[in-house]
């Protein structure tokens, strides 16, 4: 599915028009991506969790040259699903 169509069920779910249902789907992406830049965890219980994970720095191998490299530390933005999205996928 992609965000267009997402925008349509959510707006045909809610009733609102597909410009204010695209609005909040914007919204909450924004809200969504300040909060992770800021540390921040977001959990919706039974459907999941939105956090930031570490990755510490590690040595790699090239493919092409078989040259070791080093990686460095970096964050990465997780998601965790919660039981009850967990069980509607089942």
């Amino acid at each position: 599915m992609i965000k267009s169509e997402f925008v349509e069920k959510v707006a045909d779910r809610t009733g609102l028009s597909k410009k204010d249902a695209g609005a909040a789907v914007d919204a909450f992406i924004e809200v969504v991506q300040s909060s992770l830049s800021n540390g921040d965890e977001i959990q919706f219980t039974g459907f999941g969790k939105f956090y930031v994970q570490e990755r510490s720095a590690r040595t790699g191998i090239n493919p092409q040259t078989k040259e070791q490299i080093k990686i460095p530390a970096t964050k990465v933005p997780k998601f965790s699903a919660g039981s009850s999205l967990k069980n509607s996928v089942k």
